[in-house]
Order: C-alpha cells, then sequence, then structure tokens
C-alpha cells in the first residue's frame, strides 16, 4: 500500500531535481515563481485533509466493526450462603412433616375407645403367679377396703384406661410396668374433689439403684405422677403440669416391698395448686407404716388445657 507520507517525500524529490534541471535553461524571475508555486503545493500536501481525515493506516480498533464487551457477570454466591438456604429449606421439610406425623398420630390415639374408671377393676390380667398373688394381695388388704368403703373415694386403675397404642409410650405404664418392675398397676383411691388420694403399689426387683434398694429416680417419678393426680380434680380444666417438686429421702426403700403413696392437696389458687405427698411401706394390721420419701410439689394447669383435657381425659378423671 503506498503511504502519503512517501508519495510526498518522493513527489518532492523528483520535483527538487525537476527544479534544478529546469534552473539550468529558465530564466530567473520565472524559476522564482515556479519554485514558489511547487513550494505552496507540497505544503498543501502535507496537511491536505484528505490524508488527515483517513484512518486507514491506522491498528486501532474500529469500535463499528468491533462488538462492544459483555458486561462482567456477577460473582458467585459464597458457600455459606447456599449452606445456609439448603439447611434452612431441610429445617422448614422436616417440621412439616414432624407437625403431620404428630398430628396424626394423636389423632390415631385420641380416636382409640377409652374404658371408664370402674372397667379398669376388671381390667388386668395377671402375666404370671407372682403377678396374680401381688394383685390379689392388694385388692384384699384392709387399707384398700377402708378407703373401698368410704364413699368419698372413687377406686380406680388409671394406667389401664391407656389405650394399648398410648400405654407403650408412657413411663410408668409402659417402659415401667411389668415382671420385676410395677408387678401390677397400682389400685388408686382419688377423692372426687382432688382433696386427697391414695396408691397402692408393689415395687419389684428391677427398679433398683444399689442393689436391692428402689432407685431414688423411680420413687421421684411416682412422687411426681401421684402428686399430679391427686390435685388434677381441683383444677378447672382437671389437668395441670410439674413446676417445682421437692423431695427428702427419709429411709431406703427396699426391693420387693408393698408400697403405698398418699397425697393431699393443701392450696388452690385459680391454675395453681400445692400438692404435698409421701411413700410409706404398706404393712400388715397393727404395724406403724415407715416412711420413705417425702414430696412437695406445685402444679400449674396450662393456659391452652381445654385443648389438651380431651388428650389427657384418661390421666385427669
Amino acid at each position: 500500500m503506498l503511504h502519503p507520507s512517501s508519495f510526498a517525500a518522493s513527489s518532492f524529490s523528483s520535483l527538487s531535481s525537476s527544479i534544478s534541471s529546469t534552473a539550468r535553461f529558465t530564466p530567473a524571475p520565472s524559476r522564482l515563481l515556479l519554485q514558489r508555486r511547487i513550494a505552496s503545493s507540497t505544503r498543501h500536501s502535507f496537511v491536505s485533509p484528505r490524508y488527515t481525515r483517513s484512518r486507514l493506516y491506522s491498528t486501532e480498533p474500529n469500535p463499528s466493526v468491533h462488538p462492544q464487551t459483555p458486561p462482567p457477570s456477577p460473582p458467585p454466591r459464597s458457600r455459606f450462603r447456599r449452606f445456609l438456604g439448603f439447611t434452612s429449606i431441610a429445617v422448614l421439610a422436616f417440621s412439616a412433616g414432624l407437625l403431620y406425623q404428630t398430628q396424626r398420630t394423636v389423632s390415631r390415639l385420641m380416636s382409640a375407645p377409652m374404658i371408664s374408671n370402674a372397667e379398669t377393676l376388671t381390667a388386668f390380667v395377671p402375666v404370671d403367679a407372682q403377678a396374680e398373688e401381688v394383685n390379689e394381695y392388694l385388692r384384699t388388704h384392709p387399707e384398700a377396703d377402708r378407703l373401698r368403703a368410704d364413699g368419698e373415694f372413687e377406686e380406680s386403675r388409671p394406667h389401664l384406661r391407656f389405650p394399648e397404642g398410648l400405654r407403650a409410650r408412657s413411663l410408668t405404664a409402659g417402659a415401667l410396668a411389668g415382671p420385676n418392675k410395677l408387678v401390677v398397676p397400682p389400685f388408686v383411691f382419688s377423692h372426687r374433689e382432688g382433696k386427697s388420694l391414695v396408691s397402692l403399689m408393689y415395687l419389684g426387683s428391677d427398679v433398683c439403684g444399689h442393689p436391692g434398694i428402689i432407685h431414688g429416680g423411680m420413687l421421684a417419678t411416682l412422687l411426681d405422677e401421684g402428686l399430679a393426680r391427686c390435685c388434677f380434680p381441683a383444677l378447672p380444666n382437671k389437668v395441670g403440669v410439674t413446676a417445682n417438686l421437692n423431695i427428702d429421702y427419709r429411709a431406703p426403700a427396699m426391693a420387693n416391698s408393698y408400697v403405698a403413696l398418699r397425697a393431699e392437696t393443701v392450696k388452690v389458687e385459680g391454675r395453681k395448686a400445692w400438692v404435698e405427698g409421701r411413700i410409706e411401706t404398706l404393712p400388715e394390721d397393727g404395724k406403724e407404716p415407715v416412711v420413705l420419701v417425702e414430696a412437695k410439689a406445685l402444679f400449674i394447669e396450662p393456659k391452652q388445657a381445654a385443648a389438651l383435657s380431651g388428650l389427657y381425659r384418661g390421666v385427669s378423671d
């Protein structure tokens, strides 16, 4: 390609040689005029608009030919934010599934038939000879006969009111019940107005802490349940939860022994009930019982107790 500057230089050199050759044969005035014209034409060739406006020789990219570079893409999300998002979705899905399954379980348990307190007295079937012997001893004990003759008390065996599906999930009616544990369901005599309660039971050899001595946690569990059952009839919706439980252990409770749990509601204020009780030995007539453990407790009825009373009717009735 012919460059304009080379063209101008070659033109200038050829013109100069022409001038030098012409100068030898041209008169002086004419030669001076010719030199001025040549200089003027050469000066205009260097600043010609045709060449200054042209960019054919430029190496810079032409924006009209090359497309614009797209804007940079946003940086990717951090791993922590992605992990947080996935975790939130997983927790939400798990909570929804758990709530759905819980509602199904509660509905199924509540739809199971509930037997009355009177029907529980004939619902127990001993599984072995020991259970039959213990059951007969408690049923015919003089203390049971005395309470049965008192019209202020109602006899029942509350553990048998639980439907089978719910009973298996109960601590005292399920996990702690059976041979060498709570051998038979306790005989419970409840005051109809929630003033007091007496529960007769037998503690086997498989609920011990130290060898031959009933575990203190087992006694605390029995007191928690017994004191609560005592005051439930005195609460507005006949159901409550444990707010406080204080226990004093007085003497070792020996395994394979008959005991009596006695409770008394000492004060009721609205949704609150204070109860005191003890577990003592159940001797034959003529012998003084030995106090094994004493307790004081506060029970409070939940604000949503009206909705829960149907679920726990087997416990509070």
